[in-house]
């Protein structure tokens, strides 16, 4: 019994140990290279487990419509709150990665009846620092803004391009492989995995293929910006990472792909991506191109109801400041247009969203929030039915 005391003991006054914290970014796409914040344990050189927590709190409001400003919906809740596990086990180049989550949403409560606690379950073997191998559960490798963690954006939420397009997490095998070329990088990743998304039931034998590529001409971010939104390491020379993606889900069964309502018919999706971002002296430039189709978008049933793919294309782009006073100011501007196939179904929408941010501990304790605009069939008029304002202010806190 005293030995299990101290051992508690130990751990919280770890816990409460400045040097225990730090503001170091993650990224949910892989198994980190590094691990050095959290409450880390360990045994010698056999084992490390490092955990962290983190949340987000937030209150907004959507306006009835562009002239009526009177309150809408309000959000109050908290949108995220996950506990994250990694480390290794036996050596560091056998290492494992697990997220759970316990919001509402992040269970997958608003879209289905059935709770998704689990995010990442992945298992992980490193040949050597450029390359390494997963298996399990997670993030696959698709437009930039999704593989970024939540935690590291600049707007409380991801664009509705995002949303609409994204690949999301899966089941499968998943690959990694860096590739220094003097100065310049090119990463390649690649996963062979289900296609019907997270927490999935055995449906068919059809699978899911994603491949992506990145070029960063002008050499690796610092402490991995290409993957956290803003400049906060103030780069003081430029730099620059250009991506794109395929992946061909053979038989999906679910409206988004590994996302949404299961179809009534099961149908083959493809998603082209294409992104970039450029970072120079507090500056920050991002851009993300989607088009996605499938062989038969719209689905039906026995009693005429329909569940439809979300085909058509979409466009990100966010343009933001940062200085040294840990201040930022961000803009965005966010497309999405059905094709014809679903447009009676999904109209085309436009956003507009202007953000500030003051970080008090990197992106790991920040404040945010924003002011947007958001019209549909391209009129951006006050008065056009549909039309309306949001404003959201979130808290995140973690470590």
């Amino acid at each position: 019994m005293y030995r299990f005391r101290y051992h508690w003991v130990l751990a919280l006054l770890w816990l409460a140990t400045p040097n225990g914290l730090s503001a170091q970014n993650e990224s949910d796409e892989r198994a980190l290279i590094e691990i050095h914040d959290g409450v880390t344990i360990s045994k010698d050189s056999l084992f490390l487990l490092n955990l962290r927590f983190r949340m987000q709190n937030r209150i907004g409001f959507t306006t009835v419509s562009g002239e009526d400003l009177s309150v809408n919906a309000v959000e109050a809740r908290v949108r995220r709150l996950r506990l994250r596990l990694d480390g290794f086990v036996m050596n560091d180049r056998l290492r494992y990665y697990i997220q759970l989550n316990f919001s509402r949403q992040d269970l997958d409560l608003e879209s289905d009846v059935i709770a998704q606690p689990v995010r990442d379950a992945m298992v992980y073997y490193h040949f050597n620092e450029n390359l390494y191998v997963g298996f399990g559960q997670s993030k696959l490798p698709g437009n930039r803004q999704r593989v970024i963690s939540s935690g590291n954006l600049q707007f409380p939420d991801r664009s509705i391009a995002n949303s609409a397009y994204t690949l999301d997490r899966d089941f499968g095998v998943f690959g990694y492989w860096t590739i220094p070329i003097g100065r310049q990088q090119l990463q390649v990743k690649g996963a062979v995995s289900s296609g019907d998304g997270r927490g999935a039931l055995p449906i068919n034998e059809g699978m899911a293929y994603t491949g992506r590529m990145e070029w960063l001409p002008l050499g690796a971010f610092a402490n991995k910006g290409d993957y956290s939104e803003g400049d906060l390491e103030i780069e003081t020379k430029p730099k620059l990472s250009i991506a794109g993606g395929y992946c061909y889900n053979d038989r999906a069964t679910r409206t988004g792909g590994q996302l949404g309502p299961l179809l009534y018919e099961g149908t083959d999706i493809t998603t082209f991506i294409a992104d970039l971002v450029f970072k120079h002296k507090g500056w920050s430039a991002s851009a993300e191109y989607f088009n996605r189709q499938a062989d038969q978008p719209i689905s039906e049933n026995a009693e005429g109801a329909i569940r439809s793919v979300s085909v058509g294309d979409g466009f990100n782009a966010q343009l933001s400041r940062y200085f040294r006073s840990k201040y930022e100011i961000a803009s965005r501007y966010t497309m999405v247009r059905p094709t014809s196939e679903v447009a009676q179904l999904r109209a085309r929408t436009d956003e507009a969203l202007l953000g500030a941010s003051r970080y008090l501990n990197g992106h790991r304790i920040k404040l945010q929030a924003y002011v947007g605009y958001r019209w549909i069939d391209e009129q951006p008029g006050f008065d056009y039915p549909g039309n309306s304002w949001a404003l959201l202010f979130q808290v995140e806190f973690g470590i």
